[in-house]
C-alpha cells in the first residue's frame, strides 16, 4: 500500500555522536555516513587467483537468462546505474542476447562497469530509540542488472558444489531441498541427546547478537572461551 501510495519512509530527527539533535535533511544524511564508514571493513589486500583455464571463454546460456527475467519484478528497487527492473522485465525475449553477450563481455575479461560497483545506502529504521543513529540499519540498493549476473554465477556455483560434493552436510541455508528450520531441529536433537546421556556441550556462536538469545530461549548456557 505504501509503495502504491508513493510514501516514503521519512529518516526522524536524530542525534550526533556529541548528543546533538539534527533536523536537517543533509546533516541527517552526513551524521549516517559517518557512522555507516565507521563501522564498515574493507580488506584492500585480496590475493590474485591464478586460474588455470585462462583461455576457455565463459559462456552464459540465454534460457537462464531468460528465466531470471522472467523472475526479476518490475518494483525492484533501482540501483546507482538508474536502470529499473521493469525495463528488463519489458524486454523480455528479444533484450535476453544482449544481457547474455553483456554478462559474458563482463565475465570473460574479468571486469565490471564502475555503476555496478556503487550502491545507494538506504537507512532502515530496526526498532529501538529512533533518534539513535544506530538503530538505522544501513541496505545497499546496487545494479538490477548486476544481480543478474551474480544470480547466474550463484546458478554455477551451485551446480558445481552438488556436482562435487564440496559442502558439509550439515550446512542447511540456501541451499535446495534445505531449510534453516531441519538445521535448528537436528541441533536441538543433539542438545537434548547430549542431556539426556549426561554429557557436556559447547556452542559456538558466530553471530551472537542474533542467536544468543535463541538459545538463551532454549536454555542453554554459551560458554565463551573465544579469544
Amino acid at each position: 500500500m505504501k509503495r502504491q501510495k508513493g510514501n516514503r519512509e521519512i529518516i526522524p530527527v536524530i542525534k550526533d555522536h556529541n548528543r546533538m539533535i539534527i533536523t536537517d535533511t543533509t546533516e541527517k544524511s552526513n551524521v549516517l555516513n559517518s557512522y555507516y564508514a565507521s563501522i564498515f571493513c574493507c580488506d584492500c589486500n585480496i590475493p590474485e587467483i591464478q586460474l588455470a583455464n585462462l583461455g576457455e571463454i565463459f559462456i552464459i546460456n540465454t534460457e537462464v537468462t531468460r528465466k531470471r527475467l522472467a523472475k526479476n519484478r518490475r518494483n525492484k528497487s533501482v540501483g546507482s546505474d538508474g536502470v529499473p527492473g521493469e525495463i528488463l522485465k519489458l524486454g523480455g525475449i528479444a533484450m535476453t542476447p544482449y544481457l547474455a553477450r553483456l554478462l559474458e563481455i563482463s565475465v570473460n575479461k574479468a571486469t565490471i562497469p564502475s555503476d555496478w560497483k556503487r550502491a545507494t545506502a538506504v537507512p532502515i529504521y530496526k526498532g529501538g530509540d529512533r533518534s539513535a543513529v544506530s538503530r538505522h540499519r544501513s541496505i545497499s540498493l546496487t545494479s538490477v542488472v548486476c544481480k543478474q549476473l551474480e544470480h547466474i554465477i550463484a546458478g554455477y556455483l551451485k551446480q558445481a558444489w552438488d556436482k562435487n560434493d564440496w559442502l558439509y552436510k550439515g550446512q542447511r541455508g540456501f541451499r535446495l531441498g534445505y531449510c534453516c528450520e531441519s538445521q535448528v531441529i537436528t541441533v536441538c536433537q543433539d542438545i537434548t541427546g547430549c542431556w539426556d546421556e549426561r554429557v557436556g556441550i559447547d556452542a559456538i556462536i558466530i553471530d551472537s547478537s542474533k542467536e544468543a538469545s535463541s538459545l538463551k530461549y532454549l536454555g542453554i548456557t554459551i560458554r565463551n572461551d573465544l579469544n
